[in-house]
């Protein structure tokens, strides 16, 4: 990215991804919402345009793009569905996490059926008992010769029981951030087992359910990184899920913007449309301020991790937490524009409204985001 605009090859890429948005998410997203379905079909269609590897390198055979790209990419699909958007950008993370962190062996054994989303992978931090403390997690695995053992349980996986891999965040030293490493673990090893599915209020067309392990043994191969860098992978990980989940509150505020600048335009009360009154005009005028603002704090937070900044942890933890709120502010002034049918399913602004709350929580709460703000602030 430029300064102040976007570059050909990012603009190319923004209109592949609005393209593919507009074919094959947003038609049946209101159908996948209410039929809790999760489309796996679109996500390896998704894949095929090289939406499964974003941020993977070439070597691996992803297609080696930055964070601004992926949220850009977020962004568009959000447009259409955050649900599934949010959930092609978690298997994007531990897909890079593995590229990134993984040795030859774990990188040859998956990243092939990773790439083209044959198989999809889930990230497995938060636990029952730890959800914002997430460093002290009690999921233990104990060396045993060439394997780990793993006993424990995850909390919330979005593609819990229907995903393939885990990447999973373990306990295998003493308490605390540097008692932690990270293990690929496979959906079908012995003990592996899930949880009932959860009804949630939002993120519909995606499984979410617990994850448990009861004795499983993980190669020793499968570590990613060494033993006592889990947290810092986990870390690493969460900074490029943040900008991923904030454009996605972007995309689905962008939509819900459209939306009610149309419906406001057809619709008539006291002899004139409701775009002519003024106060609705300061909505609109506020919502794209704050809508434009948001983009261009994630934006240039993007580039920061993309170039491994200094600060490029504290500009993440800033954009996921203004973006997320700015989006849940804007779905909300856009559903009180629509009335009473901005409140029925006829209308698709309910659906992002839903959807959109979720981000606010995970990938780290916007309460931990500023935590995180404020803690690096006192190291300067």
């Amino acid at each position: 990215m430029t300064q102040f605009d976007l570059t050909d090859d990012q603009r190319a890429i923004q209109d592949m991804a609005r393209k593919f948005t507009a074919d094959a998410i947003t038609p049946n997203a209101a159908r996948w919402d209410e039929d809790h379905h999760f489309p796996r079909d679109v996500v390896k269609a998704a894949a095929e345009l090289g939406f499964g590897a974003i941020y993977v390198s070439e070597e691996s055979g992803g297609i080696g793009l930055g964070r601004m790209e992926s949220a850009l990419i977020m962004e568009a699909m959000a447009y259409g569905c955050p649900s599934t958007s949010a959930f092609i950008s978690i298997h994007n993370m531990a897909a890079w996490m593995i590229d990134r962190f993984g040795g030859d062996a774990v990188k040859a054994k998956y990243l092939a059926d990773l790439v083209p989303c044959e198989k999809i992978a889930s990230y497995c931090l938060t636990e029952p008992g730890s959800g914002s403390d997430a460093a002290a997690l009690k999921t233990k695995a104990v060396r045993d010769g060439d394997h780990y053992v793993v006993t424990g349980a995850k909390a919330f996986i979005s593609g819990g029981g229907e995903n393939d891999l885990y990447v999973t965040m373990v306990r295998t030293g003493e308490d605390g951030p540097k008692g932690i490493s990270c293990l690929v673990i496979e959906k079908d090893m012995p003990g592996v087992s899930f949880g009932a599915q959860e009804k949630k209020l939002g993120w519909r067309s995606q499984p979410t359910a617990q994850v448990n392990f009861d004795g499983v043994r993980v190669p020793v191969e499968n570590l990613l990184g060494k033993e006592g860098e889990g947290f810092k992978i986990a870390m690493a990980g969460l900074d490029g899920g943040r900008l991923n989940i904030g454009a996605c509150s972007l995309g689905g505020a962008q939509r819900c913007l459209d939306e009610a600048l149309r419906y406001t335009a057809e619709r008539r009360q006291f002899g004139q449309r409701i775009l002519d009154f003024q106060n609705t005009q300061f909505v609109l005028a506020d919502m794209e301020t704050e809508l434009q603002a948001a983009r261009m704090l994630l934006y240039t937070a993007a580039a920061k991790v993309t170039a491994g900044a200094h600060d490029r942890t504290k500009f993440a933890a800033m954009a996921k937490r203004l973006a997320t709120d700015t989006g849940s502010a804007v779905v909300d002034r856009a559903l009180q524009l629509h009335g009473g049918y901005g409140y029925l399913q006829d209308y698709p602004i309910e659906r992002f409204y839903r959807d959109l709350r979720v981000h606010r929580i995970l990938e780290g709460t916007n309460e931990i985001m500023r935590v995180i703000i404020a803690r690096e602030m006192m190291r300067q």
